[in-house]
């Protein structure tokens, strides 16, 4: 789901959909309930994102440059994907899936063993 704004609607954006078989859905314009949606998604994602890169950072080599941090995205989308939110009180996974996965920390839980 995308806002009208007119860089997804550029060329690029359609073939990379057609590439990956996936279909861009748009808001109707001017709605604001799904624009504000759209934007706190977004919010969300950056501020995860700065979080991982501000951690990556810590793991800079000899000559000071990092080259891990994008290593740590798939734990950004794991952690989104497995977090409640709030608007549905579920995680995307169970909304998408029908189930939750398993999470390292809840081999740490005695009732789920």
């Amino acid at each position: 789901m995308s806002d009208r704004d007119p860089k997804f609607k550029s060329a690029l954006w359609t073939n990379l959909h057609r590439f990956f078989g996936t279909k861009l859905s748009f808001s109707t314009e001017y709605h604001p309930q799904k624009d504000g949606l759209a934007e706190r998604m977004i919010q969300t994602l950056e501020d995860m994102i700065r979080r991982f890169c501000a951690y990556g950072l810590k793991l800079k080599d000899s000559d000071g440059f990092t080259h891990y941090w994008c290593t740590l995205i798939p734990a950004l989308e794991l952690a989104y994907k497995t977090s409640i939110h709030s608007s549905t009180g579920q995680t995307l996974v169970m909304l998408e899936k029908g189930w939750n996965p398993r999470l390292p920390a809840d081999t740490q839980r005695k009732d789920l063993i």
